[in-house]
């Protein structure tokens, strides 16, 4: 299936359903990771939880999403990077092509997360710049070299990392929106950024919703990518 925005959208708002969102995400349930991406996203979530802390909150999703974009921009680096070695390779080319199309598309939808979110987390919570803006951007730079040289080495450990990362960010979403409902569902959202994106969302709980969704889309085409013979 194309991985376009007009696509991505309606899938994102379809997986409000509930028993659509189960039989999108029971599939993809019971990947089995391999050891390096298993130790290296049980090391990353670990770290993160210890600093941002256990319990989800505005700012904890400001450095996720920060820290959650920049796998895409290294996919498509390391893309780039090779394909300059191989490009007469058209079969080669054409697997960098679509690692390349889903990062491209997947990187925008993290950017919009972030803008987003940072713009209601300066609203709701108070940030202290070293845990909030320095730290994430630390964990940024070493996730974005983390993935780049495994997609140089073994892209399908690169990509199963990002699966457990999203899967953590789905599970964080989740229980925010199930802790925080009413609260969630009482404000509104204006963002112009969020218009311009194409996005559109009438209460922070809507938006969270979509949020939750697309991590959860980002986290299955992690592991299609793998299946469908674009990765090895």
């Amino acid at each position: 299936m194309e991985y376009d925005e007009q696509h991505l959208e309606a899938l994102a708002v379809s997986l409000n359903d509930p028993k659509v969102r189960e039989e999108y995400k029971a599939p993809y349930d019971g990947h089995k990771c391999s050891f390096v991406p298993r130790f290296l996203g049980g090391f990353i979530v670990m770290a993160g939880n210890i600093v941002f802390g256990d319990t989800p909150s505005y700012l904890k999703f400001r450095a996720v999403e920060v820290i959650a974009r920049v796998p895409y921009h290294s996919w498509d680096s390391a893309a780039f990077t090779i394909l300059t070695t191989c490009y007469s390779n058209a079969a080669k080319a054409l697997e960098l092509g679509h690692t390349s199309r889903f990062a491209r598309m997947a990187q925008d939808n993290e950017t919009m997360h972030v803008v987003v979110i940072s713009e209601l987390s300066a609203q709701e919570e108070q940030a202290n710049v070293i845990i909030h803006t320095v730290i994430p951007m630390l964990f940024a730079f070493f996730y974005y070299w983390m993935s780049y040289v495994l997609y140089l080495l073994k892209p399908r450990y690169s990509m199963e990392l990002n699966y457990l990362f999203e899967s953590h960010a789905f599970e964080q979403y989740s229980l925010f929106l199930e802790q925080r409902e009413h609260d969630l569902k009482r404000k509104p959202v204006d963002s112009e950024y969020l218009r311009w994106y194409g996005r559109h969302a009438k209460s922070h709980y809507e938006l969270f919703e979509l949020i939750r969704n697309d991590e959860l889309i980002h986290r299955n085409r992690s592991i299609r990518e793998i299946e469908e013979g674009h990765l090895r």
